[in-house]
């Protein structure tokens, strides 16, 4: 009964709010130390550390907390399609795109993935149907992605064209990792964390190999380490235990609102540390995204008609 009043919460408290900025701020943070990862490093083999280190972080927090994964096979396998949807293919493609674009850039592209899991949950869902708020809020999106990408196909098809669109297919795989993972919700979410995270390393660990050289790269620089770290342990494990703890005291519709924060932490850190900047054509694609998020949200218009 506990968890059913916090998932009806219409208010949210100033410590919900802080946390909700802070997850903004370390999902933000995901790109910044994606594009440093990129610079030196092949994407695969980011993806298999990063998994990897927070599998194990993961599983030492199941270790001192004391609780057991469960044996059972339906949950297992539905857990390792979670870890390619959720996991392998976005972190991937997301790494790939990182190598050509900024890190402002790959969040404010990624901030389409609740548009797609709209749009996937109301081809293959009973309960999460399109309202004319909805249609609008998807339009609006495509249009923000279109001005987003369209600046480059028009001068050809450029490396930065090819780089959005592999960020893009990563929010179509969210889109389906968040219909995917509604069979979840009885389940305790650290325990499924963990278990996609180990799976995406099971998958992983092959494919660096088959289509990387790992141990022919060259030593990493302190700068590296320390992104590596921030982006498994921080950034993934962390982030994991902080937004569930938002969705279990805030609710889950007040912890979506983390989407809207995250390309604007992740534009301010790519300022600061990397110099980045963004074209018109990008302030304008990310306006209309986040107008889109907005109106698929309802409470901004619900806020305008009180």
């Amino acid at each position: 009964m506990k968890q059913q009043t916090s998932l009806s919460k219409t208010s949210v408290s100033l410590n919900d709010w802080l946390l909700i900025i802070l997850l903004a701020g370390i999902w933000g943070g995901s790109f910044l130390f994606g594009r440093i990862l990129m610079i030196e490093w092949p994407p695969m083999t980011v993806v298999f550390l990063r998994v990897f280190l927070a599998a194990v972080t993961l599983w030492l927090f199941l270790w001192i907390t004391k609780k057991q994964f469960p044996k059972d096979v339906t949950l297992i396998k539905g857990i390792l399609v979670m870890g390619i949807l959720n996991n392998v293919i976005p972190f991937s493609l997301i790494l790939i795109g990182q190598k050509e674009i900024g890190s402002g850039l790959a969040a404010v592209v990624n901030a389409m993935t609740p548009i797609w899991t709209l749009i996937i949950a109301n081809s293959f869902t009973a309960d999460e149907k399109f309202s004319k708020n909805k249609i609008a809020g998807i339009t609006l999106g495509f249009l923000g992605v279109a001005i987003l990408i369209g600046a480059d196909f028009i001068q050809g098809f450029t490396a930065s064209a090819w780089a959005q669109g592999a960020v893009l297919g990563a929010t179509i795989s969210y889109g389906f990792a968040g219909v995917w993972g509604k069979r979840f919700k009885r389940q305790d979410p650290i325990i499924v964390s963990t278990g996609q995270l180990t799976a995406s390393s099971l998958i992983m660990l092959p494919l660096v190999f088959i289509l990387e050289e790992p141990f022919s790269l060259s030593t990493p620089s302190i700068e590296m380490l320390i992104s590596l770290l921030a982006l498994a342990i921080l950034c993934t494990s962390f982030a994991y235990v902080l937004y569930f703890k938002i969705l279990s005291s805030a609710g889950a519709t007040h912890a979506s609102l983390v989407t809207f924060l995250v390309p604007i932490s992740a534009i301010v850190l790519g300022i600061i540390w990397l110099n980045e900047t963004l074209t018109t054509s990008n302030i304008l694609g990310m306006i209309l995204i986040i107008l889109g998020l907005a109106l698929i949200d309802g409470r901004v218009l619900k806020m305008l008609n009180s």
